[in-house]
Order: C-alpha cells, then structure tokens, then sequence
C-alpha cells in the first residue's frame, strides 16, 4: 500500500468521531479550491502543497474537488521543471489523487527523471540542491511521490543507507547528520519509510517518540518544546501505530482533547494553540489524528 493510501486508510475514520462537525469540516475544504482548480495556501493563493491536502481531506469524505479545474491547474506546472522538491512530489501526489490515467502521455516518466535530480549520493533526496546529504523528510516525499505513480525508487534500499547517517543518540532521527537529538518528525518519517521497506525497527524508538508526549495533550516537535503541535501529534501517532505501540487510554484521552482543541467552528484546524489560521494542511493532519486516536479507542 501507498504512503498516502496508508494515511488515508486511517483518517476516513475521523468523519465518525466528527459527528455533526464533519459536514462543517467537509464544506470548510470544498471553500478551499480556488477558482483555477489548485487550493489555496495562507494567503489566498493556488499552491501544489495545499492543493494536496485539500485532494485527501476530501478523498476521507469521498468527496471529489471540481475536476476539470485541477486537471488543468496540475497541466500548468507541466513536468514540474521550475519546482523544488516539495512542490514537484505534491503535483505528482496529486496526479496520483486524481487518477494517472489522466495524465498526458509520457509525463510519468519525465516527473521521475526531474525526482531523481533531487536525488543525493548517500541514497537519499533533499530540498536544497547545494546539501550533500538527503534528509528523512525529502526521502518520505520521494517514495511516496513513486509510490504514487506506481512505482518503487530505483535501489529503494540506499535510502536505509541515508536513514543510519541521521540516527541520532538518542534512538531517534534528525534531517541532518551528526546531531545530538532527535526532532519528531523527521524520526516518524524515518519509521514509516522503514516500515514500508519491511525492514527492522529498533523499539527504542517507540519510547523516544512516546516521551514527546506533551502534559497536555499532543505530541512536541523536540524535546522540551514549549507546546505540542497538530503536524507532531498526526505524524507520531502514524508512526506508533506502525510500531504496534500503544498509547494508554489516559494518553489516548489527553491528545484528544488536544486536537479538539485546535478544531475551529469554521470546520478547520489550528496547527498549535498560538496559530490563528486553519487550512487545508493542518485540516488533514486533524483527521489523521482523529483517525488513529479513535482506532486506539476502540481497541482498548
């Protein structure tokens, strides 16, 4: 299964714990297309990373967004030769969303050759091309970006080569070689991707990620962060559950009054107590939490 397929297995869940909110939470993503098909980011404006969001937060509800009007958004970033990493994963994600029969002829093939670009020497991809080193997030994108077409990287396993160089100390990963910590999201990319190699996963890692358990609910980024996040809190909970470990039913309790509380009346979410904004992208990653956190409730 995808990466995204995955994740979308797991949030489809969140309409139910939703109840009446998901009609709100259903619209509020609908009123994120913008007129030219992409959805939009912070300011207003059609971007290939919301749009991505806004492709899966309607695919939980089995919505559908106009079309047309993606098809022709996604046309205009043709083989994605004028974007970073970032954006040319997304407009392949959401050539996946939408269906690859629809793509124009030899267009796969030519948005793989500008991903291997990215590509680094130690095996894995990074934003920044003047990095020698790929990072845990850029590589996420990457398979998921070939997965999403249908296709595994070339030497998928050189991407394990790149993980062991971010390993950190403390049994968890970072973006960059040789630091004294980890941060969560990088370490809950790198279980996903190991998960998905089929390869091992010392559990150590469950226990570094479990202890981002903020007081109050919601997973930190790093350790001693002042306050947990949206982003944190969905990709942790992923990644434990790709660990089969477990948070208690106290746990479970506390991150979701957590996310609960980042949920708006307009039908969005909040990334973080101080973020006045909801979007498409911290939408998602609401009911991804919401997703596992009920899949936690109901096997205890």
């Amino acid at each position: 299964m995808s990466l995204r397929l995955e994740m979308l297995q797991v949030a489809r869940v969140a309409p139910k714990v939703l109840g009446d909110a998901a009609p709100l939470v259903l619209e509020f993503i609908k009123g994120q297309q913008n007129a030219d098909g992409g959805f939009k980011d912070r300011e207003g404006k059609s971007d290939l990373y919301y749009t991505v969001f806004g492709l899966d937060g309607l695919a939980v509800f089995d919505a559908a967004a106009h079309g047309e009007s993606v098809e022709d958004f996604l046309k205009s970033h043709e083989e994605g030769e004028e974007l970073d990493l970032v954006h040319l994963s997304c407009l392949i994600r959401c050539w996946g969303a939408i269906g690859r029969d629809r793509m124009p002829r030899g267009l796969r093939s030519a948005l793989l050759k500008r991903l291997e670009e990215f590509r680094k020497p130690c095996g894995g991809w990074d934003n920044d091309p003047a990095k020698e080193h790929g990072t845990a997030y850029g590589s996420f994108l990457a398979l998921g970006a070939y997965h999403d077409m249908g296709k595994l990287p070339p030497k998928p396993l050189r991407i394990l080569q790149s993980l062991k160089r971010l390993e950190t100390p403390d049994h968890a990963w970072n973006n960059a070689p040789g630091m004294p910590v980890g941060s969560t999201n990088p370490t809950a990319g790198a279980v996903v991707l190991l998960n998905n190699l089929h390869l091992p996963i010392n559990a150590d890692v469950g226990e570094w990620l479990r202890s981002r358990l903020h007081a109050q609910g919601g997973f930190v980024a790093v350790p001693d962060a002042p306050m947990p996040d949206l982003l944190s809190t969905a990709t942790a909970l992923h990644a434990l559950a790709a660990l089969e470990a477990r948070l208690s039913g106290d746990e479970t309790e506390r991150c979701l009054d957590f996310v609960d509380s980042l949920w708006d009346a307009d039908g969005g979410f909040h990334g973080h107590w101080a973020d006045d904004f909801i979007d498409c992208e911290y939408t998602f990653y609401g009911l991804l939490a919401l997703g596992h956190l009920s899949l936690l409730e109901q096997s205890m």
